[in-house]
């Protein structure tokens, strides 16, 4: 593909005289060769720049690139552009038509065209599978569940009876969608008598979700991931939460039943929030953080239980001082009680 067409598609422009060379694929700073594209994001890389053999990088406007064999393209965000050129050179494969004979597709589920069903993959009754869409191999789709148009549904995934995904979602392996919200209530021996999970999931378009993620269906009502969300792997969502447009729950996220998260969230790695709270839109959650309380649009917050990030910090910066902060204590009490003595 000609550098000058990559420039257009990925919103970039090319900076100094419009070379005209062929790019056959793209490459971090360290991996690429000559004829593949690179970026540089991160100004710590930037001295990657005098020994990378890429043909062309991807920088931002204010980064100087004092090398004549090297091609800058322009871009407002270096990083953006160059997964765009990613998209270029990797594009998904089309679906094809396709029924392995080992898998069990129930008589009374509709499955459109152009679907791919792989080995082992079991399709339920009445379950709904929309065109595109590829289920690989060992993946279960249970009674009732709608599947979208161009969804992959990765090994070993479980859809669990009545859930409602959309369209171009990914999931990918050994994650389970629907499975029984954790609800109990204590009888009069006190004794934990199971409360049904009657509701069920809806997984809105464009939603990704990471390995060994599992989802709860609510008890009545739903549990729903919104548009465009993205959710990494081993995280857990409970029972009944709603989840808003555009957000990132990372690595090991746990929300408990009846949480609800807005749009344009980060909940960073391992990051926890207690039952039925209303985290607003924006809001970021640092790692290993856990939130209690409610909390309102636009905040970054830190810490267990977490609190305003600039403040955590100043803490955790004194905390760091605290040996130091109690002999200096120590020696002005000494001070102090020998001052008194000279008085008495």
């Amino acid at each position: 593909m000609k550098l000058s067409e990559i420039a257009e598609l990925t919103k970039a422009r090319i900076d100094g005289p419009a070379i005209e060379i062929e790019i056959t694929g793209a490459a971090g700073l360290d991996a690429a060769t000559a004829g593949q594209v690179a970026f540089l994001s991160n100004p710590r890389y930037t001295p990657r720049l005098k020994t990378t053999k890429a043909s062309a990088v991807y920088a931002a406007e204010d980064v100087q690139v004092d090398r004549d064999d090297l091609v800058v393209l322009r871009a407002k965000d270096p990083y953006l552009a160059y997964t765009r050129a990613l998209r270029l050179f990797y594009p998904e494969s089309a679906t094809k038509q396709f029924r392995h004979p080992t898998a069990v597709i129930h008589e009374t589920a509709e499955v459109a065209e152009n679907v791919s069903i792989d080995a082992g993959a079991v399709v339920g009754p009445r379950a709904k599978i929309g065109a595109g869409t590829r289920i690989m191999p060992n993946a279960t789709i249970y009674d009732d569940v709608i599947v979208g148009n161009d969804c992959v549904i990765h090994s070993g995934v479980a859809v669990r009876e009545r859930t409602q995904i959309g369209n171009r979602v990914v999931i990918h392996n050994n994650s389970v969608i629907g499975c029984d919200g954790f609800g109990y209530a204590k009888d009069e021996e006190r004794h934990w008598l199971k409360i049904p999970q009657a509701g069920h999931v809806v997984i809105e378009d464009d939603v990704e979700i990471g390995a060994g993620t599992t989802i709860d269906r609510a008890s009545v009502g739903e549990t729903r991931i919104g548009r465009g969300s993205k959710i990494d792997n081993l995280v857990q969502v409970g029972h009944s939460c709603t989840i808003a447009e555009d957000t990132l729950l990372c690595a090991q996220v746990g929300l408990a039943g009846s949480s609800h998260i807005g749009s344009r969230v980060v909940l960073a790695g391992q990051a926890g929030v207690a039952g039925h709270l209303k985290i607003g839109d924006d809001v970021v959650l640092t790692a290993k953080s856990a939130t209690s309380h409610d909390v309102p649009d636009g905040k970054m917050i830190s810490g267990i239980p977490a609190f305003d990030n600039r403040d955590w910090l100043r803490s955790t910066a004194a905390f760091r001082r605290l040996g130091e902060m109690q002999r200096t204590l120590r020696q002005l009490e000494k001070k102090i009680a020998e001052l008194e003595k000279e008085k008495a």
